[in-house]
């Protein structure tokens, strides 16, 4: 299992400073002068959002209208957090109609503060005025802002008229707690599993933040697990490091495993025998033939997630190829074109066979020797996690993916396919991690005990310039290349840090996880590579690559796209719950905060949707014809009044492509990236370098969104319908 604790079992106490400091020159960047953030437009009509909140003025002041925005920081992960997973955001004020503040009495100037929900704690902002104010970044999840006429700017707390107020849309969820109790029958029933169908073991719930209270109902699809009739079942080991030069053959079979994780022992996926797959490395530019079979009980693909190669060698049933049947094979022809760390897996049902073992990374390495800076060490982690009820596998919906809603969201943690992570290392010594998000639902927040990291690459290319970041976000199926100094000997924790949602309580829970330990020896690091590591590089030949494309970064959109869900004969209790839940929406929902409803919910009842704003065709019914060669800009809307707002990894086969900017703010430190994290209620500027001729996927990465239909095709050829 996940081994959670308090922070402070492994993080130094004075780690979090530093940490924070180095999310400082990103919150510097800032969005431009004059900028607005559309969602917080003053004349819109009422909505929670996580973007802004309405500053009200007090009953005897006419004509003040104001609004809070919380504008978020630029971050190379799409969303901005702190180490515990509290999101970061920047405050801006924007008043008109605030009269002189000497006619309110004897007062100068008017002055905004911040607050926890107790008034506890007490932060001066600064003055405020009409037009737009920067305020800054308040250290709490909820927080009110007061606005006070004040004698003098030098006061130190609060003592003047009020004139206006706001409260965190976060805030929100307290008011709808006595809403969801009564509901819920209080808060679980007293035998979650009473009267439920045995063969559908339910999913555990954290009894923190989501209560058993819907045992009764198996979802409407038959359980499943594999069949190992007439099939071999091998003891599954660790992966083994492949090193290909181009033209040679691999062999790669998936087979049915056994597995021991957390002491208990599965029969599972896995290729070649192995936990994960095999890492393959294989020099840029090389070319390879990997022979596959089939040794399963299901039919499979094998999809090379992020390789621009031919698309016949794409891995997308009925696409590029039809499913290679049971004890069927397939030839894969693969090329390498770009340096970095891709993964492997199939694109069939991947909400069942990605997430029973069928993953495997792929490392490219550049001819370049500099191409990354001197590191002591480099460690290939994939993160992933798995759900069990005991000694029992949480089966998958035969007809259909379980879990549409928010999909399949595991309750123990592994690192390289073991829920304990080991290390060590000498003091000083700087580790290179290469790391991939294999999970079907979950974003990580990954930090190691407050050693400091830097982000150095993303999915297809190093970033224009290093950075020095708090922790890795990561999304399914994205992956980030970072490097982290262990300056103090010891032992220190590598976590997963997020807020979880208590719904029932409506509140904010932190969760940590502790995913291993890296054991840092007294001994010194030799060589040192400190004053390499304190330097943030910029890499001139990304800048170089990437400014061929500056030019279309302003640009009007060639194809946009809504994201949605739609809905049907979902339970009740699940409606009712959802009708109430929305009140307040995060930009990133970190864990499964109602396990049993999202496992009621499967894709004959939950449809996801990418939408065509200009046609309006949704999912494959879209017909997105560009030129080979072309630069598409393709603008993407995170629909925040949908059912169940949630965010989404969009993942593009076969291209790459930069995020140009999220929610009007342009992006100023970019890497080439096949799949983006799309926020709740945020709208993400592609720019898809269009040059690599077939048929490709664009879709969802969260396993039960794809098989609820989140997914549409690219056509790249010799002609364009626009």
């Amino acid at each position: 299992m996940a081994f959670r604790g308090r922070l402070s079992r492994l993080v130094r106490p004075a780690a979090y400073a530093a940490i924070l400091l180095a999310g400082s020159e990103l919150a510097a960047q800032g969005p431009p002068p004059g900028w607005r953030d559309p969602r917080c437009a003053m004349d819109a009509a009422p909505f929670a959002t996580p973007f802004c909140a309405e500053l009200v003025a007090t009953p005897d002041i006419d004509g003040v209208r104001g609004m809070l925005e919380l504008r978020s920081i630029p971050s190379p992960f799409g969303v901005a957090v702190r180490p515990d997973g509290q999101l970061r955001h920047f405050l801006v004020s924007r008043f008109t109609g605030l009269p002189a503040p000497q006619s309110l009495g004897r007062y100068t100037v008017f002055v905004a503060w911040g607050y926890d929900l107790t008034h506890a704690r007490e932060v001066k902002l600064g003055v405020v005025s009409n037009g737009t104010t920067a305020l800054g970044e308040l250290p709490f999840e909820y927080f009110r802002i007061l606005i006070s006429a004040e004698s003098s700017v030098a006061v130190r707390t609060r003592t003047g008229r009020l004139v206006a107020r706001a409260t965190s849309p976060g805030a929100l969820m307290l008011a709808h707690r006595d809403a969801l109790t009564p509901m819920m029958g209080g808060g679980g029933s007293a035998n979650p599993h009473a009267g439920h169908d045995v063969g559908w073991p339910m999913p555990p719930n954290d009894p923190r933040i989501a209560p058993s209270a819907m045992g009764h109902a198996p979802p409407t699809t038959a359980p499943w697990l594999p069949d190992t009739t007439g099939r071999p079942v091998v003891d599954a080991r660790p992966r083994e490091v492949r090193d290909v030069k181009s033209g040679d053959t691999l062999t790669l079979v998936a087979s049915l495993v056994r597995r021991t994780i957390a002491g208990r022992t599965f029969i599972m996926y896995g290729y070649n025998g192995q936990y994960p797959g095999p890492l393959i490395r294989v020099g840029q530019g090389a070319e390879v033939t990997v022979k596959f079979r089939n040794a399963i009980d299901l039919p499979t693909t094998v999809h090379w997630h992020g390789l621009r190669l031919e698309n016949a060698n794409d891995g997308v049933p009925h696409v590029t190829q039809e499913p290679v049947a049971p004890g069927d094979s397939f030839t894969y022809r693969l090329r390498f074109p770009d340096a970095g760390i891709y993964w492997y897996h199939p694109h069939v049902r991947e909400d069942i066979e990605q997430a029973m073992g069928l993953v495997g990374n792929m490392r490219v390495d550049s001819p370049e020797k500099d191409y990354y800076s001197p590191v002591n060490r480099e460690q290939t982690l994939m993160l992933d996690d798995v759900l069990i009820n005991a000694d029992t596998l949480i089966p998958f919906g035969r007809e259909a993916p379980t879990f549409a809603l928010m999909g399949r969201v595991g309750n123990v943690l592994m690192v390289n396919g073991e829920p304990r992570y080991a290390l060590r290392v000498r003091t000083g010594d700087v580790v290179r991690f290469f790391v991939t998000n294999v999970s079907s639902s979950r974003t990580w927040n990954l930090s190691f005990g407050g050693a400091p990291i830097k982000v150095v690459a993303s999915d297809l290319s190093r970033f224009e310039r290093e950075a020095r970041v708090p922790s890795v976000v990561i999304a399914p199926a994205e992956r980030y290349v970072v490097e982290v100094r262990f300056d103090r000997p010891g032992r220190v924790a590598m976590i997963n840090a997020i807020q979880a949602i208590n719904h029932f309580e409506g509140e904010f829970e932190p969760q940590v996880d502790t995913l291993g330990v890296v054991t840092v020896d007294p001994a010194p690091a030799s060589p040192t590579y400190a004053k390499q590591f304190a330097t943030l590089r910029a890499n001139t030949a990304v800048a170089r690559d990437i400014d061929r494309y500056r030019q279309y970064f302003d640009r009007p959109p060639d194809q946009s796209l809504t994201l949605t869900v739609a809905t049907n004969a979902l339970p009740l209790a699940t409606v009712q719950f959802m009708n109430v839940d929305t009140a307040y929406f995060a930009p990133v929902e970190w864990v499964d905060g109602m396990p049993d409803m999202n496992w009621l919910s499967t894709a004959r009842q939950v449809r996801w949707i990418l939408r065509d704003d200009a046609t309006g065709k949704e999912n494959m019914d879209i017909d997105w014809r560009v030129k080979t060669g072309a630069v598409v800009k393709l603008r993407i809307f995170n629909d925040p009044k949908s059912f169940h707002p949630m965010q989404h990894p969009i993942h593009l086969h076969g291209q790459r492509m930069l995020v140009v900017s999220r929610d009007g703010v342009p992006t100023k430190n970019m890497a080439w990236k096949d799949t983006a994290l799309i926020p709740v209620g945020s709208t993400v500027d592609l720019l898809i370098d269009a040059s690599n001729p077939g048929v490709w996927m664009l879709h969802c990465h969260i396993a039960e969104h794809l098989g609820s239909g989140m997914m549409a095709t690219m056509h790249v050829g010799p002609a364009s319908s626009r």
